[in-house]
This record gives structure tokens, C-alpha cells and sequence, in this order.
């Protein structure tokens, strides 16, 4: 039962990367870290090493989905390339800063940073102008050099300390620039890569510092088996959303996205 959800929800984070942007964090991490506090004891190095786990699988889950997600809406023309780099650059300067930050605090930190990350985003989309609506006639503009920069650095510093891929920064940000959500959540994709490959190097590299002996299917805090069914999975999600890219009502698209936020959000929440 156990490998079947981790089938069932890598096939749900292969739709989402496709369709919002996001590159499993908002799926993987809820649900791992709820399936391993289920099955291991307060007292088991899995069950104290949980959220870590779930994050560092999240991040390595995201490399894959965000190459393939990429390659999707390559071919299919929504890529704009100076909204992703130097964007990108600097989301990996951050992604290094916040892999950094990871190894000084403990998995509850992380968890509640995540709920509170996840709530100031829903807010922010919900009543600033310019994510639930846009004008047909609006013509989009480019980033500024301090959203680039500066906004750059704090969005991989953040995506890879929660192991998240930023798609919850990105999207607005580039929502607000006047893009559709289509061309917003595309371009999410290949700006979450600098955070997937630092987030999921840095967790793996945590392994000298722990004293924790997690088993053989870990190399650092990276579950390899549970990586590999949440890959198999999500690479058929992919291929199954691939026909809807673009065909979501804007509106409707915006919405849902947050939508989704919200329960991602009362599952972490949730005793």
C-alpha cells in the first residue's frame, strides 16, 4: 500500500509540474513526510529524520520532473528565454544559501516555515492585483534588475531550504509581469532546476553529519526507493498532461493553482 500511494501521488506531481509549475515539493513533501511518521516510531531514526527525508527526496523528484516538464513546453513554444535567465543564475546563487541554511535547523523548523511560506503566498494571490485576473490587452513587461537580483537569490535561498522548486515565487512574479499562467507556470520549470540539483546535492551530502544510520536505501537523507516509484510515476503523469498544456481557461488555471496551494498547506498543518 505503502509504494502504491508513492505510484499514485509521483503520477500527481508529474499533472502538476506540467500544468502549475511545480516540480513535486507541494506533493511529495506533505505525503512522505505523513507516510513516514505513520510507519516509523518517534523513537526511529526515519520517524526523527522525516521531514528531511521527505525534502530531500522532494528535491531530488524535482530534477526529473522539471527536465521533462521543460522539454514539454520547449516544444510546444511557451518558453520565453529572458524571463529564465539570468533569473535562473541568480535562483542558483540563493539555492546554494539556503542548502547552507538546511543543515543548521531541526525538521519541525522546516515544517512550520513551509505552512508559513505556503500561507503568506495564498494571501498574497488572493488580494494583490494581478494573479486571479488579467486584461486581454496588457502587454507584458520585463524584469527589473533588483527582481532579478535580489528576487533571484531570495527565491532559491527559500525553494531549497523548504525543497520546494519556487514555482509559488516565480509564478506570481511572473504572473504580475503580465504573462498568462501557461507561459508563467512553464517557465517555472527550468527556474526550479538550480534549486532541485543544490537542494538534492546538499541533503545527500548531510549524511557525514548525521548520526543516524537510516538503512541502504538512503544515500544521505535521500530515499532512493521511494525516489524511484515517485519518478515512475510522475513520468506518466507527465505524459498524460502533456495534451492539456495551454487548454486551461487562464482564470480557471489561477484559481485551481491556488486551490492547490490551500490543501498542500492544511495537510501540513493537519496533527
Amino acid at each position: 500500500m505503502f509504494y502504491l500511494l508513492l505510484a499514485l501521488f509521483g503520477c500527481m506531481t508529474g499533472v502538476t509540474a506540467v500544468l502549475f509549475g511545480f516540480g513535486g515539493g507541494f506533493v511529495v513533501v506533505p505525503l512522505l513526510y505523513r507516510m513516514l511518521m505513520a510507519s516509523h516510531g518517534a523513537d526511529d531514526p526515519i520517524g526523527q529524520s522525516a521531514m528531511h527525508i521527505a525534502v530531500a527526496t522532494s528535491t531530488c523528484v524535482m530534477i526529473v520532473n522539471a527536465l521533462m516538464a521543460t522539454a514539454k513546453h520547449r516544444r510546444a513554444g511557451h518558453l520565453i528565454r529572458h524571463y529564465v535567465w539570468p533569473l535562473a543564475g541568480f535562483i542558483g546563487v540563493g539555492a546554494v544559501i539556503g542548502a547552507a541554511a538546511v543543515m543548521w535547523v531541526s525538521g519541525e523548523v522546516i515544517r512550520y516555515a513551509f505552512i508559513a511560506y505556503l500561507g503568506v503566498t495564498i494571501v498574497d494571490c488572493l488580494f494583490r492585483r494581478g494573479f486571479l485576473t488579467q486584461s486581454d490587452d496588457a502587454v507584458p513587461r520585463r524584469l527589473g534588475r533588483v527582481e532579478v537580483s535580489g528576487g533571484g537569490v531570495g527565491i532559491g535561498a527559500i525553494a531549497t531550504f523548504l525543497g520546494v522548486g519556487g514555482s509559488v515565487m516565480t509564478v506570481p512574479l511572473l504572473r504580475r509581469c503580465g504573462l498568462s499562467m501557461t507561459r508563467a507556470t512553464s517557465m517555472a520549470n527550468p527556474l526550479s532546476l538550480p534549486v532541485a540539483v543544490a537542494g538534492t546535492l546538499t541533503y545527500m551530502a548531510l549524511a557525514g553529519f548525521t548520526e543516524f544510520d537510516l538503512g541502504p536505501w538512503f544515500v544521505g537523507y535521500v530515499d532512493v526507493l521511494a525516489f524511484a516509484i515517485l519518478t515512475l510515476g510522475s513520468l506518466l503523469g507527465i505524459r498524460l498532461a502533456t495534451p492539456w498544456i495551454g487548454r486551461l481557461p487562464d482564470r480557471m488555471h489561477a484559481r485551481v493553482y491556488i486551490g492547490l496551494l490551500v490543501l498542500v498547506m492544511l495537510s501540513m498543518g493537519a496533527r
